[in-house]
């Protein structure tokens, strides 16, 4: 369930992005927070233990509301512009399944020295 609703402002162009898998529509402007969070609850999951985060000092400081995007990159949600065609995630990709990290060069040498 989304955590802000759209009062003013709503004859903007829409700007189509993703959001875990599932079309949406943010408005020309938006922050990817604020298009995250009139789709849905939170921009991610802690990953320190599961609970939701929506973000804490909205001026890009604190870093509580980086995001993924499915290509495993990161933005700040809080100071980025939603861009059309934007796909993002809620729950991170796996440090091995992001391409270029230290973690998925490990986990293909292990591949790589399986019997």
């Amino acid at each position: 369930m989304a955590i802000l609703k759209r009062l003013a402002e709503t004859a903007r162009s829409p700007v189509p992005f993703t959001l875990d898998g599932q079309a949406c529509t943010a408005l020309a402007g938006d922050t990817v927070l604020t298009a995250v969070l009139t789709q849905a609850d939170c921009v991610r999951h802690s990953e320190f233990g599961g609970a939701p985060r929506a973000g804490f000092c909205m001026m890009g400081a604190c870093q509580d509301c980086w995001m993924q995007l499915e290509d495993g990159s990161r933005v700040r949600a809080c100071s980025t512009f939603v861009a059309p065609g934007m796909r993002l995630r809620t729950t991170p990709l796996a440090p091995d399944a992001v391409p270029g990290t230290l973690a998925a060069e490990c986990a293909e040498c292990a591949e790589d020295d399986a019997p």
